[in-house]
């Protein structure tokens, strides 16, 4: 039997479809699932193709030629506790006596960060090689290109460099993958591009929630979401939003979306991402109110008993459709301008701190096709980035406060007719509030500060004087 040149573990939906994707370039590959059954009907399904089918550990390893490139599709549950084990660990403890110096373990599961950084560590001691790896693109993107963020040894991504830029997503010839950086920087990039993600959806789903405020149909809305994104706009996510209106219920023949419940899922990338930005002192606003709206939207039941207990707001949008689709159409680009900031500083601030050497115009290049995130201004992402490798923030980007500047005023009236007709905005109105607060030559943190040196002695310093001078006040006493 001839060896195979890749090997993958854990066929789940985005598993099969990737190694569909890596025969479909020319390679053999080996599968091996925890339950028989599940590779036998997937090898049987696929008789046709140059794959073969493991029962046991053993036999999948002597499958492949050397060195040996293993790809693990297994979920993850280990979180930002570094001394948290979980299934990933558990096949790498499996395969490691079965394997020789030089072989490569690839993890290609949504895996928090610092665990990459840990396994390449202590497969490095034992003379294997390891590279944590995000993939993007869902299903339909694992099977005909997604975006691939790998993370560790640059001889690791030497080694698999030839398969994942074959089955990686391209964009002008160009495929959409890149050594990313060192140690966990692939799945970091990636938790990242989730929490973007996050935000992106949220703000649609604010955009919807006006225009169906505002009495708009899904046959209207699944046109101006077309029409979007043939401009600026342009994007997968807009693109299946449109979709999503058009379809129709076969059983009710009403709009699917009309039937759908409003308690959404997540997978806690989201959250990851979140929580690492607090961590290292960097506001990703938009993405946290995202966060934040599908917990809220979770607790149907206690909106449900709340709903009738406060007074209702009767909904006045006093503005001619196609002026309200434009202003709209603002708003939401000037908000997706902040979420990708905000997570851009948060990805450039934590390369730095852990010496990642990160490539923020290579990464927004391989956003650009396969991943869920992909869209036209990802270029001008990519553009602003390469002109200025230290960019500060995103915004500052002639191009990007060009837009900002052009856009706030409707940016501006769109949050307000939201909240005074009580449509819950909470990814416009962060996206609006960090904008402000960025752009303020003075924030009321004065008042803080005093508040803090008032009732803890905490300090403060001057205006007039010298940067990292501390005073205290000697308040008055509060009367109780």
């Amino acid at each position: 039997m001839s060896k195979s040149d890749f090997g993958l573990i854990g066929l789940a939906v985005m598993g099969q479809n990737l190694v569909l994707n890596v025969e479909s370039r020319g390679f053999r590959a080996s599968v091996y699932n925890r339950t028989t059954k599940t590779m036998k009907d997937f090898v049987e399904a696929n008789a046709d193709k140059n794959l073969y089918g493991a029962e046991t550990l053993e036999d999948f390893v002597d499958s492949l030629s050397q060195p040996r490139k293993i790809m693990m599709m297994v979920q993850s549950k280990a979180g930002p506790d570094i001394n948290d084990r979980d299934a990933v660990d558990a096949v790498i403890d499996s395969l490691v006596p079965l394997l020789d110096k030089g072989d490569l373990i690839i993890d290609g599961g949504n895996t928090y960060f610092i665990h990459s950084d840990r396994r390449a560590a202590e497969l490095a001691e034992k003379g294997l090689l390891f590279i944590g790896t995000g993939v993007s693109g869902g299903e339909e993107g694992a099977l005909k290109g997604p975006s691939i963020m790998p993370g560790g040894p640059k001889e690791s991504w030497e080694v698999i460099q030839p398969v994942f830029e074959a089955i990686a997503a391209k964009v002008n010839d160009e495929p959409c993958v890149t050594h990313i950086g060192e140690g966990g920087a692939g799945h970091y990039v990636k938790m990242v591009h989730n929490g973007i993600e996050y935000g992106d959806m949220q703000l649609i789903c604010e955009a919807y929630q006006i225009f169906k405020a505002a009495g708009f149909s899904t046959d209207e809305m699944a046109e101006i979401f077309a029409q979007w994104n043939e401009g600026e706009l342009e994007s997968y996510l807009i693109q299946i939003t449109s979709k999503i209106f058009a379809e129709k219920d076969p059983e009710t023949g009403q709009p699917i979306i009309d039937v759908i419940l409003d308690r959404a899922g997540q997978k806690g990338t989201g959250r990851w991402t979140i929580m690492n930005a607090v961590d290292n002192a960097v506001v990703v606003s938009t993405i946290n109110a995202a966060v934040e709206a599908r917990i809220l939207s979770a607790l149907r039941d206690q909106r449900l008993a709340a709903a009738p207990v406060f007074d209702k707001v009767k909904v006045n949008i006093d503005m001619p459709k196609e002026e309200l689709v434009q202003k709209v159409h603002d708003a939401l680009y000037a908000s997706k301008i902040i979420s990708y900031a905000q997570g851009m500083d948060l990805i450039k601030t934590v390369g730095e701190r852990h010496e990642w050497n990160l490539d923020l115009a290579g990464i927004a290049k391989i956003w650009r096709g396969g991943c869920i995130i992909r869209a036209r201004f990802l270029n001008r992402i990519a553009e602003a980035f390469g002109r200025d490798g230290d960019l500060t923030n995103l915004m500052l980007d002639p191009f990007f406060t060009d837009v900002l500047n052009k856009n706030q005023g409707a940016w501006r009236e769109i949050v307000s007719l939201a909240v005074t007709n009580a449509i819950p905005v909470p990814a416009f109105s962060a996206s609006l509030g960090y904008f402000d607060s960025y752009r303020s030559e003075r924030l009321p943190a004065n008042l803080l500060q005093a508040q803090r040196d008032f009732f803890g002695a905490h300090t403060y310093e001057r205006l007039d004087k010298p940067a990292g001078e501390m005073f205290h006040t000697d308040w008055p006493d509060v009367v109780e």
